[in-house]
């Protein structure tokens, strides 16, 4: 069985987003690139303040998502001068082996794979939160979705177990917004480093227009590819000052400049989401002592804490 998705063209027709730059304090066409000239601001450390990626794991109820949208945008406006924060909003969840893969894939959370459905759902979410004066931060998972979404987005995530796959490296050398690679589900830094020299260099690849076509792509290369610390299976930990260290020289040594990002979840609290604010403190200590490399950090966050998990 089988089903033709939307045209891309179309869904962002239904969910245009309708720029009010002054929201985001830099008045500036095309539509969406005030929120991303922040991020890249402060990525390629022009900007010498944090940015700070926080929201829930990932989106499932998109009432949910705009009630806590609009709870963050309070903090936004509070902390506008040290902070860049943006709301994590992640619709596609890589999984080890099974279970639900986020909103898109199938947003009734009921095994019906509603995917057009799905992405016509994503793109209201990030159009309405667009609409509030926030920016927005999305994992890209399936390298056909950036098509309906991307525009949307002034952040983009590669994670773990995807750092190391050459078609995500070529996406990002396609995407107009700093994308950070995830060190390697091991822990190894190495291989976001190489993920970044990748994805600044010019690719060419089969993928699809916004029209739906497939089509080849040239790409130019992103020099806002950067390295997210995020913890290991064998490592453990890494948002320690030796680690920040050992990812700066490895980055110098590649001819790379741009800051870092640290997660404080997933290996660096290792699973246990009460000790994102230790994560956090340390980082906040290194950053006080005058580390110039961290650039932000990624915190998971929600209305209500805990976890349910899904069998399918």
């Amino acid at each position: 069985m089988r089903y033709s998705r939307f045209n891309p063209f179309f869904i962002k027709k239904e969910h245009s987003y309708v720029p009010q730059y002054g929201r985001f304090t830099h008045p500036q066409p095309p539509p969406f690139a005030a929120p991303r000239n922040l991020t890249t601001g402060i990525v390629s450390g022009k900007d010498d303040r944090l940015l700070v990626i926080v929201g829930p794991c990932s989106v499932h109820d998109p009432k949910a998502a705009m009630q806590y949208a609009e709870l963050l945008l309070k903090e936004v406006k509070k902390h506008t001068k040290e902070l860049l924060i943006v709301m994590r909003v992640y619709f596609e969840k890589p999984r080890t082996t099974v279970g639900w893969k986020g909103l898109i894939n199938d947003p009734e959370i009921d095994g019906s794979f509603k995917i057009n459905d799905g992405l016509r759902l994503g793109r209201r979410v990030l159009s309405d939160i667009a609409n509030l004066g926030l920016a927005s931060a999305s994992e890209f998972l399936d390298p056909i979705t950036p098509q309906y979404l991307a525009d949307l987005v002034a952040y983009g995530a590669i994670g773990a177990r995807t750092t190391e796959s050459q078609i995500h490296r070529e996406l990002a050398s396609g995407l107009s917004m700093p994308v950070g690679f995830k060190n390697g589900t091991d822990g190894s830094i190495q291989v976001a480093v190489d993920a970044c020299l990748s994805a600044r260099s010019s690719h060419w690849f089969p993928s699809v227009t916004k029209e739906g076509a497939v089509a080849i792509f040239e790409t130019s290369g992103n020099p806002d590819a950067h390295v997210i610390l995020r913890g290991g299976s064998r490592t453990g930990p890494n948002y320690a000052s030796e680690f920040v260290t050992d990812a700066e020289a490895r980055l110098q040594k590649a001819g790379i400049n741009t800051r870092i990002v640290i997660d404080c979840s997933h290996g660096n609290s290792s699973k246990d989401h009460r000790r994102q604010s230790v994560v956090a403190a340390d980082i906040a200590e290194q950053v006080s002592r005058g580390t110039k490399i961290i650039g932000g950090v990624m915190i998971e966050s929600h209305l209500v804490e805990g976890r349910q998990d899904w069998k399918g």
